[in-house]
């Protein structure tokens, strides 16, 4: 692994040297600064050391996932936590996983949790796949390069990750660019390590009248499934037992287990607008990049020029060289300022212009020529630009998944059920399981935008458009009375809904964002989803306050997995299942000035669909393991409050988010109370140009009954066996770290977990899956600029 890193940075160190290289540095706000050496050696160029400051290179930018809108965003390659990016518990800690990195993980703050797809299997790998919406498209002055690494551990028990991430630009309007990612975890528990490999190809085009954006992206995945470790005394009393265990000789449930993955998606945006031309002012940012064309533009023709006058002096001397009978080259007998061809002017005798102005005096020549040079001065500084009045969409979205949940032997009694016997079972000896499942969506919508402020019809802009998804779905099914036979059996799904969106986005001061969508046909009929945004900017003490609100209908029909599922030990057919409302309001206040954001929001649910699971517990392990789907008819209610303030005094800064959350119903939607997580450090710079951020992070969280994790479903399931339950939380995971930034290179190095080996051991996230002890990490980030 280690190789082929320093592989790729070679081969792209390289790559530098064959084009300008630019030097990136990033200030305290993240703004990129650039200079360039020109390192052209063409042998006609005379300048070799020539230096140049030149605008900024790169710009990022989401889409919405339904209309293609563009959403402005910022660079990725921010120093500040950089450090913490590398966990799948999130930036924040705020995840819930199984102790390994990269495995399976599940949000405690509720309000944070995305919706359930329609394959619920790979959406717990929120970290390693990314959604079309969250992919950064990118325009670049330059190429650029990204590789990221970092690792922990050694051979038998570390982490490697590598990324590496591409972008140009052909033209102003046309980029692409792809994004490299292989995460691997060996794991420090025994049958616990992950393999994802990741490839990501996009394209995107910023035409007047045409804007298109395509995403391709293939994902590889394997996770070893331990299922927890038989008992939690190993980790939380070790004094218990006479031995001495280290983590990877802890028993585990599960051997020779696996997740396996295997998922691609194709994800096309694009619209053709009608509309006119404007003369508007430029931005400094634009002017600054005009010019730096021109002088461009300007030095390779003065160039050209030069190349070419030397070539043709070389061919005159060499031709006056060669002739003979001549002077210094010249023809005998023909005059030194003799003309070649063509008839002299007679004096006097040029034709006037009576088309020109005609100029009295001096004074009026200069008044005019200083008239057109003000005139130049502004043109220089315009631009056209194209409104678009009426915009025609379509969106086309394409994802095909491929499951397998695979396992060569299994402990006796751990599974309550077995609803058949697979193929799979003559091939391998023991209790062999090969469980599999496919799945591929393909979703078209159509829609027409009219630009706000520009049509009689609506002030506002609106959309209208229409969809249409095709849903199979392949998993065992009987095929006849012998419950010992199966085979993939398909199931077809289409599902038709329109729509419509009203929103104003213009103007600093107001904003808001309506939209609706029902199903009027297919599977989905009767679905319902509505929901309303809005924010108010003012100016306050000097600086910007923020109001906004949101709130949200949904009435949803449960997913295809939550109504039907077939394996071998677990199976469900809940065909009458009643759709889900989900009812939120939410508020957001934001004043810059002082660092601080309180956000709270209000959410009723009825007929929560959840998973649910339970078994024995034993000190061997467990037994009579069972998991299926379950709906809640009373309504819950949940109340989230989240104040992020952050604090500075000269060097000292310290960063602070602290959620509250409060459910009607603990025993279907658990949550803790509190969830805290405190980032203190020190920000300083060494010989003014090494960034230093020297400090500690602390996660918390109140004690609560966690979600369990059913690894044989890839998901979080609440606890149901009372006798079984198992609360956690209430202990601090705390790291310390130096993150530091110089110029194009990020760098950390982290002691995770630091109070690992304390006596209090409670450091778990999930039932029976301890979290890594103390362990040293480092990463590294470098940006090449071509």
């Amino acid at each position: 692994m280690k190789r082929l890193f320093w592989i790729v940075i070679l081969l792209n160190a390289s790559l530098c040297l064959c084009h300008a290289q630019v030097f990136n540095e990033m200030n305290e706000d993240g703004q990129i600064r650039q200079r360039s050496e020109n390192r052209n050696f063409n042998k006609h160029n005379n300048d070799t050391t020539q230096r140049k400051e030149i605008p900024r290179g790169i710009y990022v930018w989401t889409v919405d996932r339904k209309f293609g809108d563009i959403r402005p965003a910022t660079v990725d390659t921010l120093p500040h936590l950089f450090q913490n990016t590398i966990f799948n518990t999130g930036i924040y800690g705020e995840y819930n996983t199984t102790g390994n990195n990269y495995t399976a993980r599940e949000n405690r703050i509720v309000i944070d949790r995305p919706l359930a797809e329609q394959f619920i299997f790979t959406q717990p790998y929120s970290f390693v796949i990314k959604s079309p919406d969250a992919l950064h498209f990118t325009n670049t002055l330059s190429p650029i390069t990204n590789i990221s690494y970092d690792n922990c551990g050694n051979k038998t028990n570390g982490e490697d990750h590598i990324n590496a991430k591409f972008a140009v630009n052909a033209g102003k309007r046309l980029g692409f660019g792809f994004d490299l990612n292989y995460l691997y975890a060996r794991g420090y528990y025994d049958n616990q390590s992950t393999s994802h490999f990741g490839a990501t190809f996009y394209a995107s085009y910023l035409g007047d009248k045409y804007k298109m954006h395509s995403v391709f992206s293939t994902y590889h995945q394997k996770v070893a499934e331990n299922g927890g470790i038989t008992d939690d005394n190993y980790i939380t009393h070790p004094e218990s037992f006479d031995d001495s265990y280290s983590e990877n000789e802890i028993p585990t449930v599960l051997h020779r287990n696996w997740n396996r993955n295997d998922n691609m998606h194709l994800f096309l945006t694009h619209r053709y607008s009608v509309g006119f031309y404007r003369r508007v002012k430029m931005s400094d940012e634009e002017i600054k990049a005009r010019q730096f064309a021109m002088e461009s533009k300007k030095e390779n023709e003065a160039r050209k020029a030069a190349m070419e006058d030397g070539e043709r002096n070389s061919r005159i001397a060499d031709k006056r060289g060669n002739a003979a009978g001549t002077d210094f080259g010249r023809p005998a007998g023909r005059p030194e300022n003799a003309r070649i061809a063509g008839d002299e002017p007679e004096p006097g005798g040029q034709q006037v212009d009576t088309t020109r102005i005609k100029v009295e005096s001096a004074e009026a020549m200069d008044s005019m020529l200083m008239a057109k040079a003000v005139q130049d001065s502004i043109y220089a500084t315009m631009k056209d630009e194209f409104v678009p009045v009426t915009s025609f969409i379509h969106t086309l979205d394409v994802n095909k998944y491929n499951r397998i949940y695979q396992a060569y032997e299994s402990p006796e009694n751990y599974y309550a059920d077995t609803y058949y016997n697979s193929i799979a079972d003559r091939v391998y000896s023991g209790d062999s399981i090969y469980d599999q499942t496919r799945h591929l969506s393909v979703r078209n919508i159509f829609g027409i935008a009219l630009l706000e402020g520009f049509n009689k019809w609506a002030k506002s802009g609106l959309k209208v458009f229409a969809s249409h998804e095709l849903r199979k779905f392949d998993m065992p099914d009987y095929i006849s009375d012998k419950r010992d036979v199966t085979a993939l059996h398909g199931w077809t799904e289409n599902s038709v809904s329109i729509g419509g969106q009203l929103q104003k986005t213009g103007g600093e001061t107001f904003h808001y964002n309506a939209m609706a969508e029902t199903w009027i046909a297919g599977e989905d009929a009767g679905q319902l989803k509505a929901d309303f945004s809005a924010d108010v900017n003012f100016r306050f003490l000097g600086d910007t306050v923020t109001l906004a609100a949101k709130a949200y209908f949904y009435r949803l029909n449960p997913t295809f997995y939550q109504r039907n599922y077939h394996s071998k030990h677990i199976w469900w057919d809940n065909g009458g299942m009643s759709k889900e409302t989900r009812t939120r309001i939410e508020g957001l206040f934001s004043y810059r000035k002082t660092r601080t954001s309180l956000r709270v929001a209000v959410e009723e649910i009825q007929n929560y669909t959840y998973f649910g699971m339970s078994y024995n517990a034993t000190s061997e392990g467990r037994t009579e393991m069972s998991a299926g789907v379950h709906q809640c008819s009373s309504n819950i209610n949940l109340l989230t409050a989240q104040l992020r303030q952050d604090f500075r005094l000269g060097p000292l800064n310290w960063e602070n988010v602290v959620t509250y959350q409060n459910t009607s119903r603990q025993d279907v939607l658990p949550v803790p109370d509190l969830n805290v997580f405190s980032n203190l450090y020190l920000k300083f710079k060494i010989v003014k140009e090494l960034s230093v951020e020297l400090g500690g992070s602390v996660t918390f969280f109140t004690k609560y009954d966690a979600p369990d994790f059913c690894p044989q479903l890839n998901q979080f399931a609440v606890q149901q066996n009372p006798d079984s339950r198992v609360s956690l939380g209430g202990y601090p995971f705390v790291d310390v770290y130096a993150n530091m930034h110089l110029k194009r290179t990020r760098f950390f190095i982290m002691y995770s977990h630091v109070n690992g080996g304390s006596g209090n051991r409670m450091y778990f996230l999930v039932p029976h899956y301890p979290q890594n002890g103390s362990v040293m990490r480092f990463g590294l980030s470098w940006n090449f600029f071509n």
